[in-house]
């Protein structure tokens, strides 16, 4: 893969890994479309870790805040500060995506290589918006999450492995469904993304290690990583401004636009 297929599929992660609109279901696509080859496994891994960059940046104000006022209840043994019960709901929400990930991956990766299921759960993904955007009464804060709400949260999160059926879409969607403002919903489905998206790429990362790491493009795997990293951190930024004053009716329009597109044929 050439360094500006490589950056396009960064600008292509660091976009869709953040806007409700699966970057997964993109990757997938996107080369299906092209006639590209497939991202590999270290060049994916790579591109994950740069919106992982991009979401530590933005949010290592809050994300230090969390991480001493995790390790205070643990040595005071309180939760009485809504930090702490925060960071807590963040290590909740990740269990169910970890456990699925790991008893699913076969299920998954076959799912990669069918851009015809990636355009299905890309329904199932505007289906969620618009569902939630409906019904979602959007009045509560995080401040007020009780751990059953993180669970929740995290099973969409788990789900959304499926690529196609978007991450932050998934987790945003619970989120208003279970009553929280969608700046609210938004900020707890970026931070909830740090510890699932590490975890992944270090697996990711010893996965490629055991196969014989090949790093022979190291200039097309940087170029890839800053493009993620930039496009996803002002990605981040503009959703959480858009969320504020705008529904997520759009990319709910977009995700069945181009699910129905791929599933009819006019689109590959």
């Amino acid at each position: 893969m050439s360094w500006w297929q490589a950056i396009l599929l960064g600008v292509l992660q660091g976009v869709t890994e953040f806007l409700p609109v699966s970057s997964s279901g993109h990757l997938v696509i996107v080369p299906y479309l092209l006639g590209w080859p497939a991202p590999g496994l270290i060049l994916d891994t790579i591109l994950h870790l740069g919106t992982l960059v991009a979401i530590v940046v933005y949010f290592w104000g809050d994300l230090w805040r969390l991480i001493k006022a995790a390790w205070r209840s643990l040595r005071l043994r309180r939760l009485d500060d809504p930090d702490a019960r925060l960071a807590w709901a963040i290590v909740v929400g990740t269990i169910p995506a970890a456990i699925l990930g790991f008893l699913w991956q076969d299920l998954f990766e076959q799912l990669f290589g069918m851009p015809q299921a990636v355009a299905g759960f890309l329904l199932v993904t505007a289906a969620l918006l618009l569902l939630a955007e409906y019904f979602g009464r959007r009045e509560m804060l995080l401040a007020a999450m009780p751990w059953w709400h993180a669970v929740l949260i995290g099973l969409a999160q788990a789900l959304a492995i499926a690529p196609g059926l978007s991450r932050s879409g998934a987790t945003i969607a619970a989120g208003l469904l279970l009553g929280y403002r969608r700046e609210e919903a938004t900020r707890f489905s970026f931070l909830l993304a740090v510890p699932i998206i590490l975890g992944s790429g270090l697996y990711s990362l010893l996965q490629a290690a055991q196969a014989g790491l090949d790093l022979s493009h190291f200039q097309v795997l940087g170029a890839g990583f800053l493009a993620a990293a930039l496009t996803g951190y002002l990605a981040i930024a503009g959703l959480l401004l858009l969320v504020r004053r705008r529904s997520l009716w759009p990319f709910a329009v977009y995700c069945a636009a181009l699910g129905t597109l791929v599933l009819s044929g006019v689109l590959g």
